[in-house]
């Protein structure tokens, strides 16, 4: 797990970085920005966790568990600002990033439902993690 979770994380890193690059390109560059931090610090989040993971003692089940949950939720991070940059969608749950941007309700719904599925993924996630230390 400590190889894959360095992995994902230096992948998901220079998609932030590359991400970087399409900034004033988006419909909503602010959002864009905000996807190219989300991407470039939970990568090394992911490459931290994983030169930590040694010293975190869960059965396989649990560390499974909250390996995937952080995963998901850092990879959800970025794609779902990246959409909502790409879209202009937002303002209901970033209003600073988002400002007047507005997208589609399908596409409010998308980045809503990752949003919020993301957050509640991280912070048991870690709260996993935690007890494993």
């Amino acid at each position: 797990m400590q190889t894959l979770l360095c992995k994902l994380g230096l992948i998901l890193f220079v998609f932030g970085l590359v991400t970087g690059f399409v900034v004033p390109k988006v419909k909503n560059p602010r959002m864009g920005l905000t996807s190219h931090l989300e991407g470039v610090l939970n990568g090394m989040f992911l490459v931290l966790l994983g030169l930590l993971w040694p010293h975190v003692q869960l059965s396989h089940a649990w560390a499974v568990t909250a390996e995937w949950l952080i995963v998901y939720s850092a990879y959800a991070n970025w794609a779902g600002t990246l959409l909502a940059a790409i879209w202009g969608a937002g303002r209901k749950l970033t209003p600073i990033a988002a400002g007047d941007h507005e997208a589609s309700k399908v596409k409010e719904g998308v980045f809503g439902f990752l949003l919020l599925s993301l957050s509640v993924a991280i912070v048991v996630g870690v709260v996993i993690v935690i007890v494993g230390l």
